[in-house]
Protein backbone atom coordinates (compact mmCIF):
# COMPACT_ATOMS: atom_id res chain seq x y z
CA UNK A 1 0.00 0.00 0.00
CA UNK A 2 1.17 3.59 -0.53
CA UNK A 3 0.22 7.21 0.15
CA UNK A 4 -1.83 7.69 -3.02
CA UNK A 5 -5.05 6.37 -1.51
CA UNK A 6 -4.69 8.62 1.52
CA UNK A 7 -4.06 11.64 -0.73
CA UNK A 8 -7.17 10.96 -2.79
CA UNK A 9 -9.31 10.53 0.31
CA UNK A 10 -8.55 14.19 1.02
CA UNK A 11 -10.99 15.09 -1.79
CA UNK A 12 -13.20 12.00 -1.58
CA UNK A 13 -16.28 14.04 -0.66
CA UNK A 14 -15.90 15.96 -3.90
CA UNK A 15 -15.93 12.66 -5.84
CA UNK A 16 -18.99 11.46 -3.95
CA UNK A 17 -20.83 14.68 -4.81
CA UNK A 18 -19.90 14.27 -8.49
CA UNK A 19 -20.98 10.64 -8.54
CA UNK A 20 -24.33 11.32 -6.92
CA UNK A 21 -24.99 14.29 -9.18
CA UNK A 22 -24.42 12.11 -12.25
CA UNK A 23 -26.57 9.36 -10.74
CA UNK A 24 -29.40 11.80 -10.14
CA UNK A 25 -29.31 12.96 -13.78
CA UNK A 26 -28.91 9.76 -15.85
CA UNK A 27 -28.52 10.00 -19.62
CA UNK A 28 -28.65 7.09 -22.05
CA UNK A 29 -26.55 6.29 -25.12
CA UNK A 30 -25.24 9.25 -27.14
CA UNK A 31 -27.39 11.63 -25.09
CA UNK A 32 -24.95 12.18 -22.21
CA UNK A 33 -24.79 15.94 -22.84
CA UNK A 34 -25.08 17.09 -19.23
CA UNK A 35 -22.64 14.44 -18.05
CA UNK A 36 -20.20 15.37 -20.81
CA UNK A 37 -20.41 19.05 -19.86
CA UNK A 38 -19.82 18.23 -16.19
CA UNK A 39 -16.69 16.26 -17.10
CA UNK A 40 -15.38 18.95 -19.45
CA UNK A 41 -15.95 21.66 -16.84
CA UNK A 42 -14.07 19.72 -14.16
CA UNK A 43 -11.15 18.82 -16.41
CA UNK A 44 -10.86 22.41 -17.59
CA UNK A 45 -10.99 23.65 -14.00
CA UNK A 46 -8.14 21.30 -13.14
CA UNK A 47 -5.99 22.46 -16.06
CA UNK A 48 -6.27 19.51 -18.45
CA UNK A 49 -6.36 19.90 -22.19
CA UNK A 50 -9.73 18.60 -23.38
CA UNK A 51 -11.21 17.36 -26.64
CA UNK A 52 -14.96 16.93 -27.13
CA UNK A 53 -17.21 15.48 -29.78
CA UNK A 54 -15.97 11.97 -30.49
CA UNK A 55 -19.06 9.72 -30.64
CA UNK A 56 -21.15 12.88 -30.02
CA UNK A 57 -20.67 13.16 -26.27
CA UNK A 58 -17.23 11.66 -25.69
CA UNK A 59 -14.59 13.62 -23.80
CA UNK A 60 -10.82 13.09 -23.74
CA UNK A 61 -8.69 14.92 -21.22
CA UNK A 62 -4.91 14.95 -21.59
CA UNK A 63 -2.06 15.60 -19.16
CA UNK A 64 1.58 15.64 -20.23
CA UNK A 65 4.11 14.66 -17.59
CA UNK A 66 7.40 16.36 -16.81
CA UNK A 67 9.60 13.51 -18.01
CA UNK A 68 9.58 10.99 -20.87
CA UNK A 69 7.45 7.86 -20.54
CA UNK A 70 4.71 5.84 -22.13
CA UNK A 71 1.39 7.19 -23.34
CA UNK A 72 -1.42 5.49 -21.48
CA UNK A 73 -5.17 5.61 -22.03
CA UNK A 74 -7.57 5.23 -19.10
CA UNK A 75 -11.23 4.71 -20.03
CA UNK A 76 -14.54 5.16 -18.21
CA UNK A 77 -18.07 4.82 -19.60
CA UNK A 78 -20.81 7.44 -19.20
CA UNK A 79 -24.24 6.14 -20.11
CA UNK A 80 -27.21 5.02 -18.03
CA UNK A 81 -29.89 2.41 -18.75
CA UNK A 82 -33.59 2.48 -19.54
CA UNK A 83 -34.66 1.13 -16.14
CA UNK A 84 -37.00 2.59 -13.51
CA UNK A 85 -35.07 3.01 -10.26
CA UNK A 86 -36.49 1.50 -7.06
CA UNK A 87 -34.93 3.61 -4.36
CA UNK A 88 -35.57 6.15 -1.62
CA UNK A 89 -32.06 7.59 -1.83
CA UNK A 90 -31.64 11.36 -1.97
CA UNK A 91 -29.69 10.94 -5.22
CA UNK A 92 -32.36 8.80 -6.90
CA UNK A 93 -32.81 9.41 -10.62
CA UNK A 94 -35.07 12.36 -11.44
CA UNK A 95 -35.66 11.01 -14.97
CA UNK A 96 -38.51 8.53 -15.15
CA UNK A 97 -37.49 5.22 -16.70
CA UNK A 98 -33.75 5.97 -16.65
CA UNK A 99 -31.12 5.15 -14.05
CA UNK A 100 -27.44 4.39 -13.56
CA UNK A 101 -28.01 0.68 -12.97
CA UNK A 102 -24.52 -0.39 -14.03
CA UNK A 103 -22.31 1.99 -12.08
CA UNK A 104 -21.05 4.12 -14.95
CA UNK A 105 -21.60 7.13 -12.71
CA UNK A 106 -19.02 5.64 -10.35
CA UNK A 107 -16.64 4.74 -13.18
CA UNK A 108 -16.74 8.35 -14.37
CA UNK A 109 -16.16 9.72 -10.87
CA UNK A 110 -13.22 7.37 -10.25
CA UNK A 111 -11.49 8.44 -13.46
CA UNK A 112 -12.15 12.08 -12.62
CA UNK A 113 -10.54 11.37 -9.25
CA UNK A 114 -7.38 10.19 -11.00
CA UNK A 115 -7.39 13.28 -13.20
CA UNK A 116 -7.81 15.42 -10.10
CA UNK A 117 -4.86 13.73 -8.41
CA UNK A 118 -2.53 14.15 -11.38
CA UNK A 119 -3.59 17.78 -11.83
CA UNK A 120 -2.25 18.33 -8.31
CA UNK A 121 0.78 16.04 -8.73
CA UNK A 122 2.21 16.66 -12.19
CA UNK A 123 5.64 15.19 -11.58
CA UNK A 124 4.90 12.00 -13.49
CA UNK A 125 6.41 10.53 -16.66
CA UNK A 126 4.72 10.16 -20.05
CA UNK A 127 1.28 11.22 -21.22
CA UNK A 128 -2.14 10.29 -19.84
CA UNK A 129 -5.32 10.34 -21.92
CA UNK A 130 -8.45 10.22 -19.76
CA UNK A 131 -11.08 8.72 -22.09
CA UNK A 132 -14.73 9.26 -21.16
CA UNK A 133 -16.74 7.10 -23.53
CA UNK A 134 -20.49 7.32 -24.23
CA UNK A 135 -22.93 4.60 -25.21
CA UNK A 136 -21.40 1.43 -23.80
CA UNK A 137 -24.79 -0.14 -23.15
CA UNK A 138 -25.44 -1.94 -26.41
CA UNK A 139 -24.71 0.95 -28.76
CA UNK A 140 -20.96 0.49 -29.24
CA UNK A 141 -19.75 3.96 -28.31
CA UNK A 142 -16.20 2.63 -27.99
CA UNK A 143 -16.29 1.44 -31.59
CA UNK A 144 -17.66 4.80 -32.73
CA UNK A 145 -14.91 6.72 -30.91
CA UNK A 146 -12.29 4.57 -32.64
CA UNK A 147 -13.93 5.00 -36.05
CA UNK A 148 -13.92 8.75 -35.52
CA UNK A 149 -10.19 8.75 -34.81
CA UNK A 150 -9.68 8.19 -31.07
CA UNK A 151 -6.30 6.48 -31.32
CA UNK A 152 -5.19 8.60 -34.28
CA UNK A 153 -5.82 11.79 -32.37
CA UNK A 154 -4.61 10.30 -29.08
CA UNK A 155 -2.12 7.49 -29.79
CA UNK A 156 -1.67 5.19 -26.81
CA UNK A 157 0.95 2.56 -26.00
CA UNK A 158 -1.58 0.78 -23.82
CA UNK A 159 -5.16 1.27 -22.64
CA UNK A 160 -7.02 0.14 -19.52
CA UNK A 161 -10.61 -0.17 -18.31
CA UNK A 162 -12.35 -0.97 -15.02
CA UNK A 163 -15.85 -2.04 -13.95
CA UNK A 164 -17.50 -2.41 -10.57
CA UNK A 165 -18.84 -5.85 -9.59
CA UNK A 166 -21.43 -6.59 -6.90
CA UNK A 167 -20.71 -9.84 -5.06
CA UNK A 168 -17.00 -9.03 -4.73
CA UNK A 169 -15.97 -7.44 -1.43
CA UNK A 170 -15.88 -3.65 -1.63
CA UNK A 171 -12.53 -2.44 -2.93
CA UNK A 172 -11.14 -5.87 -3.80
CA UNK A 173 -9.97 -6.47 -7.35
CA UNK A 174 -10.36 -9.40 -9.76
CA UNK A 175 -8.75 -10.04 -13.15
CA UNK A 176 -7.41 -12.76 -15.43
CA UNK A 177 -5.20 -12.80 -18.53
CA UNK A 178 -6.74 -13.65 -21.89
CA UNK A 179 -10.53 -13.57 -22.36
CA UNK A 180 -12.27 -11.93 -19.40
CA UNK A 181 -15.62 -11.13 -21.05
CA UNK A 182 -17.45 -12.75 -23.93
CA UNK A 183 -18.37 -11.69 -27.42
CA UNK A 184 -21.91 -10.32 -27.32
CA UNK A 185 -24.08 -10.94 -30.38
CA UNK A 186 -27.77 -10.51 -31.19
CA UNK A 187 -29.80 -12.75 -33.47
CA UNK A 188 -33.28 -12.54 -34.99
CA UNK A 189 -35.26 -15.24 -36.78
CA UNK A 190 -38.57 -14.64 -38.54
CA UNK A 191 -40.75 -17.58 -39.61
CA UNK A 192 -43.46 -16.81 -42.16
CA UNK A 193 -46.43 -18.99 -43.11
CA UNK A 194 -49.99 -18.61 -44.29
CA UNK A 195 -51.55 -18.48 -40.84
CA UNK A 196 -55.17 -19.43 -40.49
CA UNK A 197 -58.13 -20.18 -38.26
CA UNK A 198 -57.25 -21.86 -34.99
CA UNK A 199 -60.01 -24.40 -35.47
CA UNK A 200 -58.66 -25.55 -38.84
CA UNK A 201 -54.86 -25.96 -38.49
CA UNK A 202 -54.81 -28.46 -41.37
CA UNK A 203 -55.59 -25.59 -43.72
CA UNK A 204 -52.83 -23.36 -42.32
CA UNK A 205 -49.07 -23.16 -42.44
CA UNK A 206 -48.14 -22.69 -38.79
CA UNK A 207 -45.17 -20.40 -38.16
CA UNK A 208 -45.74 -20.81 -34.42
CA UNK A 209 -44.73 -24.45 -34.54
CA UNK A 210 -41.60 -23.60 -36.52
CA UNK A 211 -40.68 -21.02 -33.88
CA UNK A 212 -41.27 -23.48 -31.06
CA UNK A 213 -39.15 -26.13 -32.79
CA UNK A 214 -36.38 -23.56 -33.26
CA UNK A 215 -36.39 -22.48 -29.61
CA UNK A 216 -35.98 -26.05 -28.41
CA UNK A 217 -33.65 -27.03 -31.25
CA UNK A 218 -30.99 -24.42 -30.59
CA UNK A 219 -30.55 -25.72 -27.04
CA UNK A 220 -28.69 -28.70 -28.54
CA UNK A 221 -25.99 -26.40 -29.95
CA UNK A 222 -24.39 -25.78 -26.56
CA UNK A 223 -24.74 -29.37 -25.34
CA UNK A 224 -23.82 -31.17 -28.56
CA UNK A 225 -21.78 -28.84 -30.79
CA UNK A 226 -19.71 -26.64 -28.47
CA UNK A 227 -16.70 -28.43 -27.01
CA UNK A 228 -17.10 -29.16 -23.26
CA UNK A 229 -13.81 -27.32 -22.66
CA UNK A 230 -15.25 -24.17 -24.23
CA UNK A 231 -18.08 -21.92 -23.01
CA UNK A 232 -21.01 -20.36 -24.83
CA UNK A 233 -24.51 -19.11 -24.07
CA UNK A 234 -27.67 -18.90 -26.18
CA UNK A 235 -30.70 -17.20 -24.63
CA UNK A 236 -34.09 -16.26 -26.06
CA UNK A 237 -35.15 -12.78 -25.01
CA UNK A 238 -38.13 -12.02 -27.26
CA UNK A 239 -40.93 -14.04 -28.83
CA UNK A 240 -43.81 -12.50 -30.76
CA UNK A 241 -46.59 -13.84 -32.90
CA UNK A 242 -50.25 -12.99 -33.36
CA UNK A 243 -52.36 -10.74 -31.14
CA UNK A 244 -53.37 -11.18 -27.50
CA UNK A 245 -57.04 -10.59 -28.33
CA UNK A 246 -57.05 -13.05 -31.22
CA UNK A 247 -56.35 -16.39 -29.56
CA UNK A 248 -58.24 -18.22 -32.29
CA UNK A 249 -55.89 -17.01 -35.04
CA UNK A 250 -52.81 -18.95 -36.09
CA UNK A 251 -50.34 -16.13 -36.82
CA UNK A 252 -48.74 -15.88 -40.23
CA UNK A 253 -45.46 -14.66 -38.75
CA UNK A 254 -43.46 -15.44 -35.61
CA UNK A 255 -40.34 -13.54 -34.53
CA UNK A 256 -37.79 -14.88 -32.06
CA UNK A 257 -34.83 -12.80 -30.85
CA UNK A 258 -32.03 -13.45 -28.41
CA UNK A 259 -28.40 -13.18 -27.49
CA UNK A 260 -25.33 -15.34 -28.13
CA UNK A 261 -22.15 -15.23 -26.03
CA UNK A 262 -18.82 -16.88 -26.79
CA UNK A 263 -15.10 -16.46 -26.20
CA UNK A 264 -13.38 -18.06 -29.21
CA UNK A 265 -13.75 -16.92 -32.85
CA UNK A 266 -14.39 -20.49 -33.98
CA UNK A 267 -17.17 -20.87 -31.40
CA UNK A 268 -18.75 -17.65 -32.60
CA UNK A 269 -18.69 -19.00 -36.16
CA UNK A 270 -20.17 -22.28 -34.97
CA UNK A 271 -23.10 -20.60 -33.20
CA UNK A 272 -24.02 -18.56 -36.26
CA UNK A 273 -23.73 -21.54 -38.63
CA UNK A 274 -25.71 -23.97 -36.51
CA UNK A 275 -28.47 -21.46 -35.73
CA UNK A 276 -28.80 -20.75 -39.44
CA UNK A 277 -29.04 -24.47 -40.23
CA UNK A 278 -31.58 -25.17 -37.48
CA UNK A 279 -33.78 -22.22 -38.51
CA UNK A 280 -33.82 -23.46 -42.09
CA UNK A 281 -34.61 -27.03 -41.02
CA UNK A 282 -37.46 -25.92 -38.74
CA UNK A 283 -38.95 -23.79 -41.50
CA UNK A 284 -38.73 -26.61 -44.05
CA UNK A 285 -40.27 -29.14 -41.66
CA UNK A 286 -43.29 -26.88 -41.15
CA UNK A 287 -43.69 -25.55 -44.69
CA UNK A 288 -42.62 -22.02 -43.77
CA UNK A 289 -40.21 -19.41 -45.06
CA UNK A 290 -37.47 -18.10 -42.79
CA UNK A 291 -35.18 -15.10 -42.46
CA UNK A 292 -32.27 -15.41 -40.03
CA UNK A 293 -29.99 -12.52 -39.03
CA UNK A 294 -26.94 -12.83 -36.79
CA UNK A 295 -25.47 -9.48 -35.73
CA UNK A 296 -21.93 -9.55 -34.37
CA UNK A 297 -21.93 -6.73 -31.88
CA UNK A 298 -19.09 -6.72 -29.32
CA UNK A 299 -16.01 -8.94 -29.68
CA UNK A 300 -14.65 -10.65 -26.56
CA UNK A 301 -12.65 -8.61 -24.05
CA UNK A 302 -9.14 -10.08 -24.17
CA UNK A 303 -6.53 -8.95 -21.65
CA UNK A 304 -2.93 -8.83 -22.85
CA UNK A 305 -0.50 -10.70 -20.64
CA UNK A 306 1.94 -7.84 -19.97
CA UNK A 307 -0.79 -5.29 -19.24
CA UNK A 308 -2.60 -7.76 -16.99
CA UNK A 309 0.55 -8.05 -14.88
CA UNK A 310 0.73 -4.25 -14.67
CA UNK A 311 -2.91 -4.11 -13.57
CA UNK A 312 -2.30 -6.77 -10.91
CA UNK A 313 0.72 -4.86 -9.60
CA UNK A 314 -1.22 -1.58 -9.45
CA UNK A 315 -4.16 -3.21 -7.67
CA UNK A 316 -1.83 -4.86 -5.16
CA UNK A 317 -0.09 -1.56 -4.57
CA UNK A 318 -3.49 0.03 -3.89
CA UNK A 319 -5.12 -2.48 -1.52
CA UNK A 320 -2.54 -5.21 -0.88
CA UNK A 321 -1.83 -8.37 -2.86
CA UNK A 322 -4.17 -10.45 -0.70
CA UNK A 323 -7.15 -8.50 -2.01
CA UNK A 324 -6.42 -9.12 -5.68
CA UNK A 325 -7.91 -12.23 -7.28
CA UNK A 326 -5.79 -13.12 -10.32
CA UNK A 327 -7.78 -16.24 -11.19
CA UNK A 328 -11.13 -14.72 -12.08
CA UNK A 329 -13.26 -16.99 -14.24
CA UNK A 330 -14.26 -15.26 -17.50
CA UNK A 331 -17.70 -13.66 -17.49
CA UNK A 332 -20.26 -14.10 -20.27
CA UNK A 333 -21.23 -10.43 -20.04
CA UNK A 334 -20.16 -8.20 -22.95
CA UNK A 335 -18.25 -4.91 -23.00
CA UNK A 336 -17.41 -2.56 -25.86
CA UNK A 337 -14.03 -1.81 -24.30
CA UNK A 338 -13.19 -4.87 -26.37
CA UNK A 339 -12.95 -2.63 -29.44
CA UNK A 340 -10.21 -0.57 -27.77
CA UNK A 341 -8.29 -3.70 -26.75
CA UNK A 342 -8.48 -4.84 -30.38
CA UNK A 343 -6.56 -1.68 -31.36
CA UNK A 344 -4.20 -1.21 -28.41
CA UNK A 345 -2.86 -3.74 -25.88
CA UNK A 346 -4.32 -3.35 -22.43
CA UNK A 347 -6.33 -4.91 -19.63
CA UNK A 348 -9.73 -4.73 -18.01
CA UNK A 349 -10.16 -5.22 -14.25
CA UNK A 350 -13.10 -5.59 -11.86
CA UNK A 351 -13.38 -3.71 -8.57
CA UNK A 352 -15.71 -5.07 -5.89
CA UNK A 353 -18.84 -3.02 -5.25
CA UNK A 354 -19.75 -4.91 -2.09
CA UNK A 355 -21.09 -8.14 -0.68
CA UNK A 356 -23.82 -8.43 1.99
CA UNK A 357 -23.33 -4.80 2.94
CA UNK A 358 -26.20 -3.11 1.14
CA UNK A 359 -24.44 -3.06 -2.23
CA UNK A 360 -24.89 -6.62 -3.41
CA UNK A 361 -27.79 -5.86 -5.78
CA UNK A 362 -26.77 -6.99 -9.23
CA UNK A 363 -26.01 -4.58 -12.05
CA UNK A 364 -28.87 -3.87 -14.45
CA UNK A 365 -31.46 -4.14 -11.67
CA UNK A 366 -33.71 -1.37 -10.26
CA UNK A 367 -32.15 -1.76 -6.79
CA UNK A 368 -28.51 -1.28 -7.82
CA UNK A 369 -26.40 1.61 -6.57
CA UNK A 370 -22.69 2.28 -6.84
CA UNK A 371 -20.80 2.04 -3.55
CA UNK A 372 -19.26 5.45 -2.81
CA UNK A 373 -16.79 3.87 -0.38
CA UNK A 374 -14.76 2.49 -3.32
CA UNK A 375 -14.43 5.75 -5.24
CA UNK A 376 -11.06 6.69 -3.72
CA UNK A 377 -9.82 3.10 -4.12
CA UNK A 378 -10.67 3.07 -7.82
CA UNK A 379 -9.05 6.46 -8.38
CA UNK A 380 -5.93 5.31 -6.53
CA UNK A 381 -5.76 2.21 -8.74
CA UNK A 382 -5.66 4.43 -11.84
CA UNK A 383 -2.88 6.54 -10.33
CA UNK A 384 -0.82 3.53 -9.28
CA UNK A 385 -1.34 1.96 -12.70
CA UNK A 386 0.22 4.96 -14.44
CA UNK A 387 3.17 4.81 -12.05
CA UNK A 388 3.64 1.04 -12.40
CA UNK A 389 3.34 1.16 -16.19
CA UNK A 390 6.14 3.72 -16.32
CA UNK A 391 8.41 1.51 -14.21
Amino acid sequence: MNHVLADIKEFQQELIAIRRDIHKHPETAFEEHRTSQLIADRLTQWGLEIHRGLAKTGVVGTLVGRSPGITIGLRADLDALNIEEHSLRDHKSIHEGKMHACGHDGHTAMLLGAARYFSLNRDFPGIIHFIFQPAEEGQGGGRVMIEEGLFKLFPCDMVFGMHNMPGIAAGDFAICPGPIMAASDTWTVTFSGSGGHGSMPHLATDATLAGANFITGIQSIISRNVAPSDSAVLSVGYVHGGHYNSANVIPSSVVVRGTARSFLPETRDLLERRMTEISQACAAANGCEVEFEYLRRYPPVINAAVQTELAVSAAGLTVGEGRVNTELKPLTAGEDFSFMLHEVPGAYILIGNGRDDGYAANIHTPEFDFNDSILATGSAYWVNLVKVANG
